[in-house]
């Protein structure tokens, strides 16, 4: 018996809240890192973050635990 994958609705998978979380996290940093004169090291580690977020939102989707 073939297993069909989980379907997912409007993003509510573990990629799309992986993704979303680290994304959100890495421009808070910026954000933060952008008031405090800029601070280039953190706003690097902040670009840094959200590249790792969308990065690991696309292999989670790979995996199957996003959305088709």
């Amino acid at each position: 018996m073939a297993r069909t994958p989980k379907y997912y609705h409007h993003g509510r998978s573990p990629a799309a809240w992986a993704g979303s979380a680290l994304v959100a996290v890495g421009f808070i940093i910026v954000a933060i890192a952008a008031m405090l004169g800029p601070a280039w090291t953190w706003v690097i580690v902040g670009t840094a973050v959200i590249v790792i977020g969308a990065l690991a939102a696309a292999v989670m989707k790979a995996m199957g635990l996003g959305q088709p």
